[in-house]
């Protein structure tokens, strides 16, 4: 009977495991679009590392809120695409998380 509910107990370990990518993957991601809005706001003394590292995020967060962007009307110098994501990517973590909570 041992084998029988480790068969079971399987399934539920691997939604657990999904729901907590899920749940990490969208945090590292919010974490990554703030430091990304940071550094557009302070000018960094250049250097190869810091040249680097904007890359990175600008190759990594671009695209994402480059979405909104083309949604969200003209405010000036506000950008509010990085709101909108934000909230869209915790929109899409709530849902993803209650969808995979019904396979519990």
């Amino acid at each position: 009977m041992g084998a029988l509910a480790a068969t079971f107990a399987l399934p539920a370990d691997a939604i657990t495991s999904v729901q907590n990518f899920v749940i990490v993957f969208i945090w590292v991601y919010v974490i990554l679009i703030f430091v990304y809005v940071l550094t557009g706001w302070v000018r960094l003394p250049y250097s190869p590392w810091v040249n680097r590292i904007q890359r990175f995020l600008y190759d990594i967060c671009e695209p994402y809120l480059r979405l909104f962007r083309r949604l969200l009307p003209s405010f000036g110098a506000l950008d509010l695409s990085p709101i909108v994501g934000v909230f869209c990517l915790y929109l899409i973590r709530y849902v993803l998380v209650s969808i995979l909570d019904k396979f519990h």
